[in-house]
């Protein structure tokens, strides 16, 4: 393999992919000690992170590039996977009125 992209887009790929699982694993452990709305964003960690590494993994194995444009729809998904982490932990931390 004398190309060096498809090398890296499984390493990136890889990468993305274990971080989200575990932070998708991170969120459901909030969700069993109250934090009820880390739930959704399990579940955005989770597609994101299947769409972002496989369109990655799809684009290393076939070198077809299109799959480069399924990419930034998975990294979209992490992003609001993240932003509802974040509002959960915030509307969590916030004492009752």
């Amino acid at each position: 393999m004398s190309d060096p992209r498809p090398r890296a887009w499984l390493q990136t790929g890889g990468e993305y992919g274990l971080i989200h699982a575990l932070a998708a694993i991170a969120a459901l452990i909030l969700v069993r000690t109250g934090v009820r709305r880390a739930g959704l964003a399990a579940w955005l960690f989770l597609a994101g992170g299947s769409i972002f590494s496989g369109s990655l993994y799809l684009l290393a194995i076939t070198e077809q590039l299109w799959f480069g444009a399924i990419t930034p729809i998975g990294g979209v998904l992490l992003l609001a996977g993240w932003g509802r982490l974040a509002w959960a932990g915030v509307s969590f931390a916030e004492p009752p009125t």
